[in-house]
């Protein structure tokens, strides 16, 4: 079984983080993307054989009144406001995407995860606006994976999911992934952000791993660093 263990993001200094693990998550591409010459340099620094990952721009999933959106630094007038997120089939959108891209393709990162709010619902333009994104770029380098956060029922993500050939990533103690061989699973906490898992646990997310032929492990709360460091001694 191929399984890969890190974290969403960098808990500690770069090169100690490669003495430890072979991948990582990219979150700074979630907030406000790199310069194409920090890639670079990401790309080059890292031991052979290590992988990136990252989270998709927050312009393409989430809209402008979003609470990360501080981060970026950008004002928007209220008619911009309209053109981002929610997967909107704009320009801007699209842009966000090639944007991101652009980044993934610097990195060789292998999956590109699409994390929608919670606001993000299941309705019927929404479910459009998924279609028409997915369904106009044209991808053959990575796997794009999916993480609903709003009240989706599992039927709707499995049908989303199996049109696009997408992953259905999940927090596996909170959800169970309905499509695809490949599980990508965030660990976010069971209880919050601070949750620091026990070895109880760790035997659970063993458990829920199964016999998958293939899964990503990318622990996402307060203590992820020996979080991470832990679940990988114990395997």
């Amino acid at each position: 079984m191929d399984l890969k263990i890190g974290c969403c993001g960098f808990p500690t200094a770069r090169k100690n983080y490669y003495q430890h693990f072979e991948m990582v998550e990219v979150q700074r591409t979630f907030y406000r993307l790199p310069r194409p010459e920090t890639a670079e340099q990401w790309r080059e620094e890292v031991p052979k054989g290590f992988e990136f990952t990252l989270k998709a721009w927050q312009l393409i999933t989430h809209p402008p009144g979003s609470p990360t959106y501080r981060k970026l630094g950008k004002r928007f007038s209220e008619e911009e406001k309209g053109k981002y997120g929610f997967f909107r089939p704009t320009d801007e959108v699209f842009s966000a995407w090639e944007k991101t891209e652009e980044i993934a393709r610097i990195l060789k990162a292998r999956v590109i995860v699409f994390q929608c709010p919670g606001t993000f619902r299941p309705t019927d333009d929404n479910k459009e606006n998924l279609r028409r994104f997915f369904g106009s770029i044209k991808n053959k380098n990575y796997l794009l994976a999916w993480e609903p956060r709003g009240k989706w029922e599992d039927y709707e993500i499995k049908v989303l999911c199996d049109e696009f050939g997408l992953i259905h990533c999940v927090d596996p103690f909170k959800n169970s992934p309905v499509s695809g061989e490949l599980r990508y699973f965030r660990l976010h906490g069971r209880d919050g952000y601070h949750y620091k898992y026990s070895e109880e646990d760790f035997r659970e997310l063993k458990e829920k791993i199964g016999k998958a032929d293939s899964c990503y492990c990318l622990f996402n709360n307060v203590a992820m660093w020996q979080d991470a460091q832990r679940f990988k001694e114990l395997l």
